[in-house]
């Protein structure tokens, strides 16, 4: 028998467990979509109810097979990787849906036509929503003018100017008034104007009076926002040079949040551009061009979609395209607006640099 080596190093057990390879999580996924895929292409089955089958086993699979190679910690975050991945394919699947199907279907009139067209005595195919694109503009337009001045006014002095209870009061309203639904908006503008003009009025203006009740607060809660995060030594420093507040204000609080302030008004117009239940009962329908807001009806693209796809006639294709095409312009104008919102931001948005 050999003598005990004293010197010899005693085996260690290994810290580090085997690992997945690199292609294993993503091939898991692609074949399980591949297999989900086939069975609703080859079957009759419910494609919503194969997909999320698919992603539980897929998540339980990957799960059980980094448990087995790379030990439960390793495993665990795996899983809770691949869920919140899950979870937001899951919420922007209704997004990219909505867009394929409003591309897809409204594509086919999405012509020449129909800028440059309205659908005065038109019966079945043709005509365009020439009228429908400028009312939506005008209306939205007043709206703008009217709630953009009123929105920073309040934010300036609930930001720099008020205290006590009247702040607290308008604070209350403003968030009150966030909340409203759009419908209720669209009633109290009516019968605002119903009391003087008498009932069964239609105007431009009163979609436009609807729609401020609906900006105004988004413009406050924003553009108070803004000057909130506006450095206090940048007032301090104006304050010692002895400049009064108000100038103050002006030059130097509102010129710092200007981009911020710009971004959440063009965000305002975008979420208030595409409202069709105030409107329906304010502004009527219209099948010709009216550039002025206060002298009869005014159409405009959402309620323009409603009609065409609520009466049809009996040739229904015509009318339906001409709906999603009204509404795949809707979605490029409130985009666009979007897109704007956030270049002004990244240029001028000087208040988080």
């Amino acid at each position: 028998m050999s003598a005990l080596d004293l010197t010899a190093t005693p085996p260690r057990a290994s810290l580090v467990r085997g690992s997945l390879p690199s292609w294993g999580p993503r091939g898991l996924t692609i074949g399980a979509a591949i297999v989900a895929l086939g069975l609703i292409a080859a079957t009759d089955v419910n494609a919503a109810l194969v997909l999320v089958s698919a992603v539980v086993l897929c998540g339980v699979g990957l799960y059980a097979w980094s448990r087995a190679v790379e030990g439960a910690r390793t495993a665990t975050d795996r899983g809770v990787t691949f869920l919140v991945s899950s979870a937001f394919a899951l919420a922007i699947a209704p997004l990219v849906s909505l867009l394929y199907t409003v591309v897809s279907r409204g594509f086919a009139r999405f012509d020449y036509q129909f800028f440059t067209e309205s659908s005065r005595n038109v019966v079945g195919a043709g005509g365009g929503a020439s009228h429908a694109i400028l009312g939506t503009l005008v209306i939205t337009g007043v709206a703008t003018l009217a709630s953009v001045p009123i929105g920073i006014l309040a934010a300036v002095y609930l930001q720099e100017y008020g205290h006590g209870r009247l702040k607290r009061s308008i604070t209350f309203f403003v968030d009150v008034m966030t909340g409203i639904p759009s419908i209720v908006a669209g009633l109290f503008a009516y019968a605002l104007f119903a009391l003087f003009l008498g009932p069964g009025i239609r105007l431009g203006v009163i979609g436009a009076v609807a729609l401020s009740v609906l900006m105004i607060p988004i413009v406050v809660r924003a553009t108070e926002e803004m000057l909130k995060i506006v450095p206090n030594h940048l007032r301090e420093a104006s304050y010692a040079l002895g400049v009064p507040k108000w100038r103050t204000v002006v030059k130097v609080v509102l010129p710092t949040a200007l981009g911020g302030i710009i971004s959440g008004v063009m965000l305002a117009i975008a979420r208030v551009m595409g409202e069709t239940a105030p409107l329906l009962i304010t502004t009527g329908a219209f099948s010709s061009v009216n550039l002025n807001p206060v002298d009869g009806r005014m159409q405009n693209l959402a309620v323009f979609a409603f009609n065409q796809y609520k009466n049809p006639g009996v040739q229904r294709e015509p009318y339906f395209d001409r709906a999603w095409a009204a509404a795949l312009t809707l979605i490029v104008l409130v985009m666009t607006l979007s897109l704007v919102a956030r270049l002004i931001q990244r240029r001028f948005g000087t208040e988080t640099r």
